[in-house]
């Protein structure tokens, strides 16, 4: 999976974000224990989340 930077999730709608959400959980479960595409798969999960963790509701 490629890394969703903060910078292309704050340019994201909510809906997107939660779509991409899903997208890394699986790219995560799915690598290799130790991987780059595990490594980036977490850090996207991160950077989702932290994004939709500041946004008002309803955004």
């Amino acid at each position: 999976m490629k890394l969703v930077s903060r910078f292309e999730a704050a340019s994201r709608s909510t809906a997107e974000l939660h779509g991409l959400l899903r997208e890394a959980f699986t790219a995560f479960a799915s690598a290799p224990r130790g991987s780059q595409d595990r490594r980036d798969a977490l850090a996207s999960i991160r950077n989702i989340e932290n994004e939709l963790a500041i946004r008002p509701p309803g955004f």
